[in-house]
């Protein structure tokens, strides 16, 4: 029987009649912590009761000794037994047995994330993010995707926090997949419930593209990066010309005239999951990066993908080599296997001028294994977290204490550091770190504060993805060029708010070629607004009609976006009318997306900066070159990005209300409720007279 052969019988046969062989645990494999031992023994009772539902009773014997085991061994059941024989890849959409394309497309988005280039511990079927989860055991996957590939274009696969709940009648407008992940009541949002329903097996946390089935690796960081980095360098650079310069004014125009770059230090921490992709972007931005990483294993799978250039673990030598690297002005990526705050301390005793400075450490899982206390090895960290947690949280603690000590000290010789959205702000004034001015707010921005929010979410431009189900490199370098092509189109009329924002993404895409940014699947993302996705997706599908392009293409976006998420420390942390703390925006984009023509939709509690601290909504949509698949493009793509839109112009974001003028022009059936703006002073006038 051929491989292929093996491949599709496996899927067909979902979770096996009989006990496959136990699988060898691989030492090789990076693999997820052991999880802190957080249940009663009753709770452990129920825990493996809820495993071996998957299975008949006639295996209980065996699989309840085996799953008891793991639970007391890792804190959690992954059930490694049922690990699939076959490797795990992407292929190419025909290789999948699937009774719909659609259905074949999420297979192999699914089985993306799971390869071991792209997932952080993919035996434990963790993403990216510490925790990010796009399965809590192997019975789901096996159970899924038999699903999927049993499944018409008349039925809608329900997934409950990586448990396929099962298929329903439908119809072929409907999603194929509706996903939910850790959306559990609000009471119980807290970092050790998520612990507790995860041991559970009830709920997990799907970081978003990690359980939506939309990670296309860490490409989709090295885009968000790069755009931050270069426009952090930009103010850093403006900021220095107007100081040399006093009499000059420089505005919106002329905010992207400072381009040299060359020399300027970034430093940073974390090469796992995601935050690996810091280096690239710092290369494509132009600057000298360090970024510090204390898993030898994760740094070492960096350097051997080539997405850092060197590996340091002597602080001595490492110093001297940043001095070198400034100097001469190098685009060199620098890592650090050691921990950040090590690196922190030193750069400012030894009075090391540093330009950028921020953190990508997975702080919104501080005690489960995103962030590791200076002072402790690796090995000794891991152990303390699972057997003392208390301590263990004591010890992290500590460590941002000393950790915002340092990066203020570089800061007040004129460092500007923003928090990447990893949480970093938030858990470091939960420790009674140095980081909150008099007023209680944050003595550093959020990169979506100073950044993101008002020059690229307001304006309606976020990160727009798509995958090649071919899994052609010549597809990929198709579409990358159809991409370029629409975008200097809208460029060469778009007003100079947005068309800044165009040129970044052109240059992009180059840059993205030429970095050889593909892991896993053939995948590529930009920054686009709502007529740049919509003029680019359907130039995909007429391709894919003319057959210039050879297989579907599956569309989607991060949760990073204008629309799908809100995240009052992260996403909408520029909202300032009170809403930052409310998700009916979320919750809406879901649904709307879910009837105008995704292919599947997710909704998630969590997702970068962590479980309780964020609602995150996504889509994923198969395009085949039919019209169906323009006409999906046409609405859904509309909503995704103007709901988002609407809500920041209705709170009074200035770039938002000239985009969201801008589209009721373009589109006449929009209407869209605008704020009137009120006189800050009369309101207080009137307030002090009663």
């Amino acid at each position: 029987m051929s491989s292929e052969k093996r491949f599709q019988e496996e899927i067909l046969s979902g979770i096996p009649a009989e006990l496959p062989e136990t699988k060898p645990y691989d030492p090789d494999i990076n693999h997820a912590p052991k999880r802190k031992d957080i249940l009663s023994s009753e709770e452990k009772v129920l825990a493996l009761k809820n495993a071996l539902r998957y299975f008949p009773e006639r295996h209980h014997a065996t699989l309840a000794k085996e799953f008891a085991e793991e639970l007391q061994t890792y804190g959690r059941i992954y059930m490694y037994r049922f690990r699939p024989s076959y490797e795990m890849y992407a292929r190419p959409i025909d290789a999948y047995p699937a009774k719909s394309r659609q259905a074949a497309a999420i297979m192999a988005m699914i089985q993306n994330n799971l390869d071991p280039r792209v997932a952080q511990h993919p035996h434990e079927l963790i993403i990216y993010g510490g925790n990010g989860a796009i399965f809590q055991n192997w019975a789901q996957y096996r159970l899924a995707m038999q699903y999927l590939a049993t499944m018409t274009d008349e039925q809608t696969l329900v997934m409950y926090s990586g448990h396929p709940l099962g298929l329903f009648p439908s119809h072929k407008d409907a999603p194929r997949v509706i996903v939910t992940n850790g959306m559990v009541i609000p009471n119980y949002s807290k970092p050790d419930h998520w612990e507790k329903f995860n041991a559970l097996g009830v709920s997990q946390y799907g970081q978003m593209t990690a359980g939506s089935y939309m990670y296309i690796g860490p490409q989709g960081i090295v885009h968000g990066t790069t755009i931050t980095v270069m426009n952090a360098a930009r103010k850093v650079l403006r900021n220095r010309f107007l100081h040399d310069n006093p009499a000059v004014s420089t505005g919106r125009s002329e905010r992207r005239d400072l381009e040299d770059r060359g020399g300027l230090l970034f430093v940073t921490a974390g090469l796992g999951g995601m935050s690996g992709a810091q280096p690239k972007a710092g290369n494509i931005a132009g600057v000298v990066s360090v970024t510090a990483e204390i898993n030898p294993k994760a740094a070492e799978k960096r350097f051997a993908q080539g997405w850092v250039d060197e590996l340091h673990t002597d602080l001595d030598k490492l110093i001297l080599r940043i001095l070198k690297a400034v100097a001469d002005k190098e685009v060199v990526s620098l890592a650090y296997v050691g921990n950040i705050v090590d690196l922190w301390e030193r750069l400012a005793d030894e009075g090391i001028h540093v330009d950028l400075g921020s953190d990508q450490t997975s702080l919104h899982n501080p005690w489960a294994g995103g962030y590791y206390p200076v002072g402790y090895s690796l090995e000794a960290s891991k152990k303390m977290m699972a057997e003392e947690p208390e301590r263990f949280k004591e010890a992290v603690q500590a460590s941002l204490r000393r950790h915002v000590a340092a990066i203020n000290r570089l800061a007040d010789k004129g460092m500007y550091f923003f928090d990447y959205g990893n949480a970093f702000l938030l858990e470091s004034s939960r420790a009674g770190a140095d980081v909150l001015k008099d007023d209680g707010s944050f003595r550093y921005p959020s990169y979506v504060q100073d950044i993101m929010g008002p020059l690229y979410f307001d304006y309606g431009f976020g990160p727009f993805r798509w995958v090649c189900m071919s899994e052609k490199p010549e597809d990929l370098a198709k579409t990358d060029a159809l991409a370029v092509k629409v975008l200097s189109e809208i460029a060469a009329t778009a007003p100079e708010e947005i068309a800044g924002q165009m040129r970044d993404n052109i240059h992009w895409i180059a840059e993205a070629g030429r970095n050889y940014l593909v892991v896993g699947s053939q995948a590529r993302i930009l920054y686009a607004d709502c007529e740049g996705r919509t003029k680019i997706a359907l130039a995909f599908n007429e391709a894919i009609r003319r057959g210039e392009i050879t297989a579907p293409i599956v569309l989607g976006r991060d949760h990073h976006d204008v629309s799908g998420t809100d995240s009052p420390f992260r996403e909408t942390s520029n909202i300032y009318d009170g809403s930052q703390f409310t998700a009916d925006m979320a919750v809406q984009n879901v649904i709307g997306d879910g009837f105008r023509g995704a292919t599947w939709v997710s909704i998630h509690n969590g997702g970068g900066v962590g479980w309780g601290e964020v609602i995150n909504s996504g889509f994923g949509m198969v395009i085949d070159g039919s019209e169906d698949s323009d006409r999906h493009i046409r609405e859904m793509l509309f909503w995704d990005v103007n709901n988002g839109i609407a809500r920041r112009s209705w709170a009074r974001n200035e770039g938002a209300r000239f985009a969201i003028e801008r589209e009721m022009a373009r589109s006449p059936q929009l209407k869209v409720t605008l704020p009137n703006l009120a006189d800050e002073t009369l309101i207080r006038k009137t307030l002090n007279q009663l």
